[in-house]
């Protein structure tokens, strides 16, 4: 398949993504938690967090109330109760600083295990059998994965555990410090113009409406931040998928001349960037009008709300400080949402993003809305049947020309096709991968079949690593790994075999191909299945290959979609891949995208 540009259409929503409400994206996550190996040490560390906060917001009220013989005794110029107001508040801060201490280790420790069991999560999902495959072609949301799985769901877990400790810490604060501020204003008459009246705990109701009313502005203001921020996670996940490519095909890039234009191309995803990024720092400078202008405010807001205590003689100057101190507490735990509006909606953001990735991940097991598939199944007689086969791809039909194609067992079978056909259409659908269109393919059950793309594929590692591929670096002897190098002459080598390498990169095509059959000829499977592999191997190499094919693995099934160019002889039977004029690609049928 060719490469795919992640779509732009996300500039007024997350489109092409799950949309669900958040309730429905909380459950998504609590049940990865809950089915994770680090849940039982996640509520252990949460556990102990909730412990040290309550500990510490009870050491905050004492510190409170300790405002009060200490404020009074400056008053009064008592210099000795002084001292010994200083001693309770170096006993009483060390305490706290234990606890800080503590809650931050924890904190961070939380954070690493929410990451570990978020991304474990959503790599084996992804990686679940053919599903990254499915996904890849299932629009915008497969095309860059790697912004979802690593920097999405590390984001999501540091957020969430800042974020969720912090609502918590600010509850339990606004519980303690309540009942203190409700003491300090309970029974306390106003006299205005002659009358007289009361408000039981008036300076709660007071910190309460002050919180409420700056809650209400910064949510009016900031509530944009939600899809700003979502719209520049995926411009920067657009930009990074481009950089990528660029560096992947550098080489062809240079051959051509192509710097000017691929710097026009990024130049586009530069500026769509920017300006994602200019809407959002527009509303966080809107934010920051109404978070710092009550943030200014709130500095005298305590003292007026407390005075008339203070001047009607109810309140010494050290209550007066321990009523600012418990309104401040109050009212810092009320406004907790507006101090943390810009940080929520980023955090909503991420969590769409995370839980959209993972329900279309597992969205892909589910059946599409095409009507016709290929129905797979096993085939009774060791054989591989391709009866009636039609494959539908985007924007046409193909078909075997054969009704029913039959390869038995030991057979050399080449499928060829008519020019302009995408032969690879036929290998993925005989993989299992490709599951739109018609007929049946039967492969032989408890068979041991190897599927060889046209691109060899080796994992990052020791070339070691990459010819025993996937069974482990331990799976062959240092003996069978040399003979199959020079077998397909690699001879060279031979002294690499614990060397770490990009081998896609190290090695010419031709000898990226030799060690893709090198590996077959270890694995020795009884059925193989290659797509192109031969087509393009210069003389000697396919001589190698061939002759590979033909002792190591005479007792082996070997169909190749390919060129009758190259049959040389090798394959006994000819099978026909044609377009099929009477068909509708996916795109005619209204389902573009699948």
């Amino acid at each position: 398949m060719a490469e795919q540009k992640p779509s732009r259409s996300t500039a007024t929503s997350v489109a092409g993504e799950v949309e669900a409400g958040l309730l429905s994206q909380l459950r998504v996550i609590l049940d990865i938690y809950w089915i994770s190996p680090v849940r039982n040490r996640l509520i252990l560390m949460i556990l102990g967090v909730v412990s040290i906060i309550i500990v510490t917001s009870a050491g905050q009220v004492l510190l409170n109330r300790w405002n009060v013989p200490f404020y009074d005794s400056l008053s009064r110029r008592d210099f000795p109760a002084f001292v010994d107001q200083l001693m309770v508040f170096f006993a009483i801060a060390s305490v706290l600083l234990v606890f800080n201490v503590a809650q931050t280790w924890l904190n961070q420790m939380t954070r690493l295990k929410l990451r570990e069991g978020l991304t474990r999560d959503l790599v084996g999902e992804w990686l679940e059998p053919r599903r990254a495959f499915k996904l890849s072609n299932s629009g915008p949301i497969g095309v860059n994965p790697d912004q979802r799985l690593h920097e999405d769901a590390r984001h999501l877990s540091e957020m969430s555990t800042d974020l969720g400790f912090g609502l918590l810490q600010a509850t339990i604060l606004l519980v303690s410090f309540i009942g203190v501020l409700w003491t300090f204003s309970s029974g306390f008459v106003f006299n205005v113009y002659g009358y007289s009246f009361s408000i039981p705990g008036y300076m709660v109701w007071a910190a309460i409406l002050y919180a409420a009313s700056a809650s209400w502005l910064s949510w009016f203001v900031g509530r944009k931040l939600i899809r700003y921020n979502a719209d520049r996670y995926q411009k920067e996940s657009e930009l990074r998928f481009s950089l990528m490519r660029v560096n992947e095909h550098i080489d062809a890039i240079s051959l051509y001349r192509g710097e000017a234009d691929e710097n026009r191309r990024i130049g586009f995803d530069i500026d769509s960037l920017l300006a994602a990024i200019r809407l959002l720092v527009t509303a966080l400078t809107q934010l920051t009008w109404v978070t710092s202008g009550y943030g200014w405010i709130t500095i005298v807001a305590p003292i007026l709300v407390a005075a008339p205590v203070y001047f009607a003689g109810n309140l010494s100057f050290g209550g007066l400080m321990a009523a600012i101190g418990a309104f401040n507490q109050v009212h810092d735990a009320l406004k907790w949402f507006v101090n943390n509006f810009g940080a929520i909606a980023d955090w909503r953001a991420t969590l769409l993003r995370v839980t959209s990735f993972r329900q279309a991940v597992q969205a892909t097991d589910i059946k599409s809305s095409v009507e016709q598939r290929i129905k797979f199944t096993q085939s009774e007689t060791n054989q591989i049947v391709l009866d009636k086969l039609k494959i539908t791809a985007p924007r046409e039909t193909v078909r075997l020309k054969e009704k029913k194609a039959v390869v038995k067992e030991g057979e050399r079978v080449l499928i060829t096709s008519e020019p302009g056909i995408d032969r690879t259409l036929l290998f993925r659908a005989m993989a299992g991968l490709w599951p739109w269109g018609a007929g049946t393919v039967s492969l032989p059950a408890n068979a041991n079949i190897l599927f060889m793309p046209r691109l060899p594929y080796f994992p990052p590692g020791s070339l070691r690593e990459a010819m025993s591929y996937p069974v482990g670096k331990d799976g062959f002897s240092d003996e069978e790994l040399v003979s199959a190098l020079h077998e397909l002459g690699l001879t060279r080598l031979e002294p690499m075999l614990d060397f770490r390498a990009r081998w896609d990169r190290e090695l010419s095509d031709d000898e990226q191909q030799s060690l893709a059959f090198a590996r077959l000829k270890l694995h020795k499977p009884t059925w193989v299945v290659i797509d192109e592999a031969l087509d393009g191997m210069e003389k000697d190499a396919y001589e190698r290959v061939t002759a590979v094919l033909r002792v190591d693995l005479a007792k082996s099934t070997v169909v190749h979609i390919g060129r009758e160019d190259k049959n040389d002889h090798v394959f006994s039977k000819v099978l026909h891949f044609v377009s099929d004029p009477s068909g509708h690609g996916l795109e005619e049928e209204g389902i573009a995208g699948v």
